[in-house]
């Protein structure tokens, strides 16, 4: 039965949790704490991938400690394999602990429940699903690539108060201010790759960097039908010191496509233009690629839209108009015909970064895990 100290301490193990993100991707992020009479004895989380889970660290604190009275609190479901590490389940059996509280039930195929189920069968008490949607919604990337074999994507943008990202003559640095663009290089530091259309490459020669560095070092992701970046533009020239990924369909110049080769740049070519995008995430769901960010352009980001690719969103709002017809907004592509039928922003939040205004929030589509 889950009680209200459940759904406390339980709170707090997603807190801690969120501690991993960037560093253990692509495994879970997940929270552990143990408790005995609603005190708490110890604390773990998964913290870097390959190494000991939550449930271990937060076990490899109690040493001497009788465990018979404790309560722990986990997150997502133990695992029952052998994977980098040994299953946390036999762990937690050996430990002595009576009673487990689980956020949710892990949905890689080699856990998927085993995990609660040997835990059951050695008399331990286990209670699951205590904050379950948060839980879900903490691993809403993880679940993404289990349930729906692609990564988890992100689109980000920035516009102006009437909805531009520039003017007619396409100027665009810059919209947004520098804490806003400092927030953009703190997600760019914790995702797999950052990913941009080809007419946003030619046009904005960007680095996509994260400055300062982050967990991780994402890959640059330029999705084109036919190529032409210039062999001295920032990503090419940057391509041997962080890596470079570009698309190209069955038009595209293979002499071009091999000066990239020859760059440093990784080419994926595709047979067909009209399947590169979907093409392209299941090649980054093998491997392993969790949460992809979106930079732009409208093109990009509107295929993305029409084919409910995108999972989160965080959009700057700048307090400036530039008007004119012909001055691009954020997402293009075929769009949706009826307002009923738009997509909404839940979970989201509202800040002020000094002028600007920060929306986020998750996508709420068919596609989506049910967080």
């Amino acid at each position: 039965m889950t009680s209200e100290s459940d759904l406390r301490w339980m709170q707090y193990a997603l807190d801690i949790a969120r501690r991993g993100q960037g560093a253990v991707e692509p495994n879970p992020l997940v929270g552990c704490v143990i408790v005995i009479n609603d005190e708490l004895i110890a604390e773990g989380w998964h913290e870097v991938f390959g190494e000991r889970h939550a449930e271990i660290n937060a076990l490899s604190r109690c040493q001497g400690v009788d465990l018979t009275d404790a309560t722990l609190y986990v997150t997502l479901e133990p695992c029952a394999h052998h994977g980098k590490t040994p299953p946390c389940s036999q762990a937690v059996i050996k430990s002595g602990i009576k009673r487990v509280v689980i956020g949710m039930q892990d949905p890689f195929p080699q856990v998927d429940g085993q995990g609660i189920e040997e835990l059951r069968q050695s008399g331990i008490e286990v209670v699951t699903g205590v904050a379950q949607q948060e839980a879900e919604l903490l691993n809403a990337p993880f679940i993404m690539r289990q349930l729906n074999q692609r990564p988890w994507v992100i689109g980000k943008w920035a516009m102006t108060l009437d909805g531009k990202i520039a003017t007619h003559t396409g100027s665009s640095q810059w919209i947004s201010n520098d804490k806003s663009r400092a927030i953009v290089h703190q997600i760019r530091g914790r995702v797999d790759a950052v990913m941009i259309g080809h007419q946003t490459a030619l046009s904005d020669n960007p680095s996509l960097n994260a400055r300062p560095a982050g967990p991780r070092m994402a890959a640059r992701i330029v999705v084109a039908r036919t190529p032409a970046l210039k062999l001295d533009s920032n990503l090419v020239s940057t391509a041997n010191q962080q890596p470079l990924i570009v698309t190209a369909g069955p038009e595209a110049d293979g002499n071009h496509l091999e000066d990239l080769r020859q760059h440093g740049v990784e080419v994926l070519r595709f047979k067909n233009n009209e399947t590169i995008l979907n093409e392209l995430l299941l090649e980054l769901a093998h491997r392993n690629f969790t949460n992809v960010l979106i930079e732009g352009g409208a093109v990009l980001l509107g295929a993305c839209l029409d084919q409910n690719l995108i999972d989160e969103a965080h959009v700057f709002i700048a307090p400036k108009m530039v008007g004119a017809e012909t001055a691009p907004s954020p997402i293009g592509g075929e769009g949706i015909e009826n307002m009923q039928n738009a997509l909404n922003l839940i979970n989201q939040t509202v800040d002020i970064i000094d002028d600007d205004i920060y929306i986020s929030g998750i996508v709420s589509h068919n596609n989506s895990p049910d967080v």
